[in-house]
């Protein structure tokens, strides 16, 4: 229930930030313009400007959800659409705008963004069904399971007091967390909780087996739990995910193409061979795809089944300075844009690889459930290259489980600044 609660608390901060920043867009346009009479060739307030404006504020307000751990966050995403603003009217030269005007919308915006959360924290502040305010749970069970919960809500929620479960207690809410031999007990737990009318929670001794996010389907009186649904199965969220990677994969390939272009140079003339590096790879549903590369290394044999080190004789100098700074890793937005891959997901492996992990290392072929990423949540946990393929997939798919559109946006951020942002509270 909380969690249920705080998602949507969030979106509604979405959906009211970007109103806000909309509203602040108006305000310092209105306030150069009118109020200090501006001089300006174009309508500001006409609707194509409204509409990028108000695509912009939607990716901020998205962003200042992912980034939520402190209103400082609030400065950078807003210099960033600030300059995105800009951007898009210097290359659109229909009007003559006042940088002042966007400065004005820079300082306008974030303080009524930083007031606004300021404000809204403070309301919920004493709402217990929000996970803010004190609340007393009773917790049937003493096993394993019933030890990790109580870690985890010492943890997450300290404000909450756990006290073990009789059946005079006079509490908020009852969590069962009993082990296999015991489950016949929650039978009784079940009718006294809802006879008290006391909400009441299960903690299944299968948990472990179970995502994050279940689907429960439900056939007559029979339940069927989903033990490997992901938001991505939604047709919605798949749409979403693919049309950020067409519209994220062309914009890069543009403003990237003269950094490719020299690349593409540099690679020719560091030592003969191709200018592309081409290895086959195991994608979404395990359909294996030629994923594309910047040449770093020499031609050599052992390209489809040696991992490259940090020093590797083979790497060229050139080569070793483009994959310094992840150059090489560029092409592979064309596999995005063609539908091989994702600009978020787990790192595609070589098939050779594949076939020994997934005897090796459990769900790991789970992986393969979601189009493979250029970047991904183990990759800014700095989990690459030789590292721990048990940790790596445990990371992998707690993103596949925990998919949203503001994850992305944060595994981005996170990879263009080297991991400073992550977190695990999301949208």
């Amino acid at each position: 229930m909380i969690n249920k609660n705080r998602k949507s608390v969030k979106i509604f901060n979405v959906v009211s930030d970007t109103l806000i920043i909309v509203l602040s867009y108006v305000i310092s346009m209105f306030t150069r313009y009118s109020v200090l009479n501006g001089s300006v060739t174009v309508n500001p307030f006409e609707t194509r400007f409204i509409l990028v404006v108000f695509v912009i504020a939607l990716g901020m307000s998205v962003a200042f959800q992912a980034f939520n751990k402190s209103y400082l966050n609030v400065i950078p995403i807003n210099l960033v659409g600030t300059l995105l603003i800009m951007a898009f009217f210097f290359v659109n030269r229909d009007t003559e705008f006042s940088r002042w005007s966007l400065v004005l919308f820079f300082a306008i915006s974030s303080l009524l963004i930083i007031a606004k959360h300021a404000l809204g924290h403070k309301l919920l502040s004493n709402n217990a069904s929000l996970g803010y305010g004190n609340r007393t749970i009773a917790l049937a069970g003493s096993g394993k399971m019933a030890e990790r919960y109580k870690k985890d809500m010492e943890e997450n929620f300290p404000n909450y007091k756990i006290v073990p479960f009789d059946y005079n207690a006079d509490v908020d809410e009852i969590v069962i967390a009993l082990e296999p031999e015991e489950t016949i007990k929650a039978v009784d737990v079940i009718k006294f909780a809802d006879k008290e009318g006391i909400y009441v929670s299960l903690i299944p001794f299968y948990s472990d087996f179970i995502p994050a996010h279940p689907e429960i389907e439900t056939f007559g009186k029979t339940k069927l739990i989903n033990l490997r649904a992901t938001p991505l199965d939604n047709y919605g969220n798949a749409f979403l995910k693919r049309t950020a990677d067409i519209i994220g994969s062309l914009l890069m390939l543009i403003l990237l193409s003269p950094l490719m272009l020299i690349t593409t140079i540099g690679v020719k003339l560091s030592s003969p061979g191709p200018v592309f590096f081409k290895q086959e790879r195991v994608g979404k549903d395990k359909v294996n795809f030629q994923m594309l590369k910047f040449r770093s290394m020499r031609v050599n044999s052992e390209e489809n089944t040696a991992w490259s080190t940090g020093v590797d004789s083979r790497r060229t100098k050139f080569g070793s300075f483009i994959r310094k700074y992840s150059i090489d890793e560029l092409p592979q937005l064309i596999n995005v844009l063609k539908g091989d891959m994702s600009l978020i997901g787990p790192r595609p492996e070589i098939p050779f690889y594949v076939s020994q992990f997934k005897e090796e290392v459990p769900l790991y072929l789970v992986r393969q459930q979601v189009r493979p990423g250029m970047t991904g949540w183990a990759q800014v946990h700095g989990l690459r290259g030789d590292t721990s393929i048990e940790k790596r997939v445990e990371y992998d798919i707690w993103y596949i489980e925990n998919w949203s559109l503001a994850l992305d946006i944060k595994i981005l951020f996170s990879t263009v600044f080297k991991g400073k942002f992550v977190n695990d509270e999301v949208l």
